[in-house]
């Protein structure tokens, strides 16, 4: 089998911009979530403070450099950079990898995850509030969008499968009901601007068994977390019969008890004991999740995986490497979620607790 290629989903978010200063204030960003978070019981073990790169600006090349150059030295061999573009020319967070391109820096293998999913103040609160839609509006668009990723493709670092360039789509069932054509016609531009086609993959959102070859995917990030992960956040809180009858006599007799709010916890030593990697139609990538705790943005209406520990993420290592020894993959991409999610707890980049913890399982899997 060739060398492994663990890719890490990477965040391009942490700078202002004008639309995030209209929403939720000037200067905001994901920082200022972490920064804020609160204990929400006891032991809960926020807020989550940076380690060795600090509350860093990704305006700053010299970060982005940091950051590949600690990524490549334990074993990570790419980003997988989200990319938002809303249809009608509309992007957002696109200026880090708009300097990446432009500076040719840093020297480190990327892709792209277009994260064709609208915005809304979901996590904060705001269910109802549209903040950025995300639309197919015409064949004209479709062209500007490839034409926007073009120079991107044909760049030495994008990592290519067999010389296709590889673009992850977020939301295969969105793009395939509203805009059924949007990959073959990509598909066509690639191979009018000199490439023998892309390599297209689906993300991990939804669930292994879609028929995603027939939905124009060479590629699927596995389903196998999420799909273990879904029964436990989907179970109710377990009440005692004792418990039950307490409360019943408490509200016939008008006595009010105090309401203290609970977050959905779950042990993720359970989930990733349960977690089997299967394969869909198309080539199946394994997906690992070192850590999440996504109360920084939603407080009491977050999920909470406890329990983690570097031992837990190395199980779930050894699980996909094994996986991918079975299969004959075209690259053998192990996918990492994620490098800087720090408003989801959803990290690899080192924390003061934890450290380089959890990057050195991976160099310990690549060296093995």
């Amino acid at each position: 089998m060739k060398k492994i290629k663990p890719l890490a989903f990477y965040l391009p978010q942490y700078h202002p911009i004008p639309e995030n200063d209209e929403w939720w204030g000037k200067g905001f960003t994901e920082w200022t979530n972490v920064g804020k978070a609160k204990p929400l019981f006891e032991g809960h073990e926020q807020p989550l403070c940076p380690g060795e790169l600090g509350y860093y600006d990704l305006r700053v090349p010299e970060v982005r450099e940091q950051q590949a150059q600690m990524a490549k030295d334990y074993g990570v061999y790419g980003f997988i950079y989200y990319h938002y573009w809303f249809g009608n020319g509309k992007q957002l967070l696109e200026r880090i990898a708009n300097e990446v391109l432009e500076s040719g820096k840093p020297d480190f293998p990327f892709c792209f995850c277009w994260a064709n999913e609208t915005w809304s103040g979901r996590w904060h609160g705001l269910d109802k509030k549209i903040l950025a839609e995300q639309i197919y509006p015409s064949q004209e668009d479709l062209a500007d969008h490839f034409n926007y990723l073009l120079p991107f493709f044909k760049d030495r670092r994008y990592i290519k499968v067999d010389g296709k360039p590889v673009l992850v789509i977020y939301d295969p069932s969105d793009l395939d009901e509203k805009a059924p054509d949007y990959l073959s016609k990509f598909r066509t531009l690639a191979k009018e601007n000199g490439f023998d086609d892309l390599y297209i993959m689906a993300s991990n959102k939804q669930p292994d068994h879609l028929d995603y070859r027939q939905m124009g995917y060479d590629g699927k990030i596995s389903h196998a977390f999420q799909k273990a992960w879904i029964p436990y956040i989907q179970k109710r809180e377990y009440i005692s019969s004792a418990d039950y009858y307490k409360k019943r006599i408490k509200g016939i007799l008008g006595i009010k008890e105090k309401h203290t709010p609970k977050v959905n916890r779950q042990d993720i030593t359970a989930i990733a004991d349960e977690m089997q990697f299967i394969n869909a139609n198309v080539e199946t990538f394994p997906m690992v999740l070192s850590n999440w705790d996504n109360t920084p943005r939603s407080g009491y209406n977050g999920v909470i995986l406890t329990n983690n520990s570097p031992l837990i993420f190395r199980r779930q290592l050894h699980k996909a490497v094994d996986f991918l020894e079975k299969e004959n993959h075209s690259e053998p991409f192990l996918i990492l979620k994620s490098w800087n999610e720090w408003a989801e707890g959803n990290i690899l980049e080192p924390d003061l607790k934890n450290g380089f913890s959890y990057i050195e399982e991976v160099k310990q899997i690549i060296k093995g």
